[in-house]
């Protein structure tokens, strides 16, 4: 599959203009870290891209990301790009063990509350920055249902220091910005 098979996909699975947009956000995240540890920036991406396939459609614990996985195993991807949306999910009951498992995990919470940081800075991605994110993690009211603990985890699992993490992501995202309504 490849990237205009994978958004074909999405178009076809998500309606949802601002789930769109997040798996936008992510995608760009993957590719980053792809490029930063010298991986396959094509396959990492389109994992970004899908691995929230059938969230619009199926948003419970027992249906998602288990629906998205049998629909693309019957397209026939690759196992370590079902295996890496499985294991974005912690209650999915698989580990994550690779780089591309991991960036995913990392990605997945962290680019959806730079989203909200942005949003209250004006709607622009360039009003924010890594302290701006870290100061509203430490507001407990601001963006209540992101996991704190699942942002700072998903860096450590990844091996990366938090700040650099969000700095990464944060420049991701900008190179998207257009897409996400957020330039």
């Amino acid at each position: 599959m490849d990237r205009r098979e994978a958004w074909a996909l999405v178009c076809e699975w998500v309606r949802n203009p601002n789930l769109r947009r997040h798996l936008l956000a992510v995608e760009a995240a993957m590719r980053a870290y792809a490029r930063k540890f010298g991986e396959d920036e094509e396959a990492w991406g389109i994992v970004g891209l899908l691995h929230d396939l059938d969230y619009d459609r199926y948003p419970s614990p027992e249906l998602h990301p288990f629906v998205a996985a049998e629909e693309l195993r019957r397209r026939g991807v690759p196992e370590a790009w079902v295996r890496a949306i499985l294991s974005h999910a912690d209650y999915s009951g698989v580990p994550r063990q690779t780089p591309m498992e991991k960036a995913l995990f990392a990605c997945d919470e962290i680019t959806g509350f730079v989203v909200a940081v942005a949003l209250v800075k004006g709607r622009s991605l360039r009003n924010v920055d890594v302290e701006s994110v870290k100061r509203k993690m430490k507001d407990k009211a601001f963006a209540r249902a992101v996991s704190r603990e699942d942002l700072v985890r998903g860096a450590e699992e990844l091996g990366v220091p938090f700040e650099d993490h969000v700095s990464t992501v944060l420049e991701a995202m900008r190179g998207v910005g257009e897409a996400l309504e957020l330039a």
